[in-house]
């Protein structure tokens, strides 16, 4: 049966105006025999406006979910409440997947996707909230690569969510547009959230523990979108990092050494501020160019513009991991500085003056400890380089990026 809402309860939920739900109706899904076949249902047969409400209980699904109606709320009664369980799923794909516009996704559970939990693709405002994604067997190989995963999305908001155990990235938002994710919580992933390749990101207020890697901004070759930028970090709690990565072979997390807080990777103009960082084994916060042979004309593999300031540091750097942990300690010495930078630059900036919108920038407080590793000048100079820890010759700033507008929380 479907039971007429308020429209304006909608619209307030939704970020739509009361036009677009003038005939919004609920549909409700509740536990019990063929709930897995009525919640398929319910999604295709949604219209825009509508709400589907998913009952407290546990719903055990052998295939994937999706929705592809614009201006739905899929709402459970909880994330501890309502469960989505894809223990049972035959094939490989996500717990749920998104392609539509202006959906709300709240208060539910999903556990154990084969694939990656809950993602949009090619979605334009699309709300994660209060969500919880979870493989229930840990840290594994085999569980699937994304917890919470946008794609080719713009207007994302990702709060208040929790995701663990994830082979690659907890809360993973790629090739996506102005951005938010805060208030959430990622443990026991590869990653704990990884942005990659994407424009105009938020990331604040949110707590990354036990992952391999804290918090991943990335830029990788071979991919539609590329040239990310425009990305603020900060009011973080990035603190003991110390899962072991357990990336399938392959993935370019793999590289990730455990016990890294903060990594920024190839990309531009990256504000890292007010975080709180502390018992990360290889490092604090890296700043590194991208390590891998590629193809791709168009490619920029250092990072440029990398502002580092006012964050806490409390214990780290003593049990470097894995080949990059080698490769920092050899140079940095015991403990690995708090921040460090592999000091990788193009060839002409090697040899000429660096922009000052491209270098990178470090105002700490006193005892904060840094290293640039000059690895450029180990292959120019091999015969006489050596590594500069002098942190006040990297005092200066950037303009910070201006704080993402998201329209589902304007209401325009």
């Amino acid at each position: 049966m479907r039971a007429i809402v308020s429209t304006t309860m909608l619209a307030l939920l939704l970020g739509v105006s009361a036009g677009n739900v003038a005939n919004a109706a609920e549909i409700a899904v509740e536990a019990g025999e063929g709930a897995a076949e009525r919640l398929t249902e319910a999604l295709i047969m949604a219209k825009p406006g509508d709400t589907v409400r998913i009952g407290a209980g546990r719903f055990e699904l052998t295939e994937g979910l999706s929705l592809d109606i614009d201006d739905v709320l899929v709402k459970g009664a909880g994330s501890d409440q309502t469960v989505l369980s894809f223990k049972s799923q035959t094939g490989s794909g996500e717990g749920l997947l998104v392609t539509s516009d202006r959906v709300v996704l709240e208060d539910f559970a999903v556990e154990d996707a084969k694939g990656d939990g809950v993602k949009s693709k090619g979605s334009d405002q699309i709300t994660f909230r209060k969500l919880r994604v979870e493989w229930t067997n840990g840290p594994d190989a085999k569980n699937g690569s994304y917890g919470v995963y946008p794609v080719s999305s713009k207007n994302v908001l990702i709060d208040g969510v929790t995701v663990k155990g994830a082979s690659d990235a907890g809360i993973y938002v790629g090739q996506s547009e102005n951005i938010v994710v805060r208030n959430s919580r990622a443990e026991f992933n590869v990653a704990g959230i990884e942005i990659e390749n994407s424009m105009k990101a938020d990331v604040y207020k949110n707590v990354v523990t036990r992952n391999t890697g804290g918090i991943l901004v990335f830029d990788l070759p071979n991919l539609p979108v590329q040239g990310g930028h425009d990305i603020r970090v900060f009011d973080n709690a990035v603190v003991n990092n110390d899962t072991p990565n357990f990336a399938p072979k392959g993935n370019i997390v793999a590289i990730v050494p455990k016990g890294m807080g903060i990594m920024v990777m190839a990309n531009r103009n990256v504000h890292v501020f007010n975080n709180k960082l502390d018992g990360n084994g290889t490092a604090h916060v890296l700043i590194a160019a991208y390590p891998n042979d590629y193809e791709d004309e168009k490619y920029m593999f250092v990072p440029r513009g990398v502002f580092v300031h006012d964050n806490s540091y409390g214990e780290g750097g003593a049990s470097p991991d894995g080949e990059v942990g080698k490769t920092i300690s050899d140079v940095s010495g015991m403990p690995v500085p708090d921040i460090v930078w592999d000091g990788v630059t193009t060839i002409p900036e090697y040899f000429s003056w660096t922009a000052a919108e491209n270098r990178i920038y470090v105002e700490e407080a006193e005892g904060t400890s840094f290293v640039n590793l000059k690895m450029i000048s180990q292959l120019m100079l091999p015969w006489g380089w050596w590594p500069d820890t002098d942190i006040a010759s990297y005092k200066g700033s950037l303009p910070e990026p201006a704080p993402v507008k998201l329209p589902q929380e304007s209401g325009a």
